[in-house]
């Protein structure tokens, strides 16, 4: 699984946030993921999502949340399904 954070460079204080939030979901959740944080005007984001709301939450390419910080409860019932 591989969660991706994205937003600004450097980074605001709501990306650091979702980034924070995502880490704590992944490891209290006990799930194999691998956590990054993207610029949200890279090429590679921009050809994949376009470009989103920062801060941008995707999980294995799908993007969910534009412009929100999600709680890690809310992280960690995404990851589960």
């Amino acid at each position: 699984m591989r969660i991706e954070v994205i937003g600004l460079e450097p980074p605001c204080k709501k990306c650091n946030e979702l980034l924070d939030n995502a880490r704590k979901a992944v490891s209290e959740a006990g799930i194999q993921a691998e956590v990054v944080k993207l610029w949200v005007l890279s090429e590679e984001v921009r050809d994949k999502y376009g470009l989103p709301l920062s801060p941008a939450l995707a999980i294995d390419g799908v993007l969910v949340a534009q412009g929100k910080v999600y709680t890690k409860e809310r992280i960690a019932s995404l990851l589960k399904g």
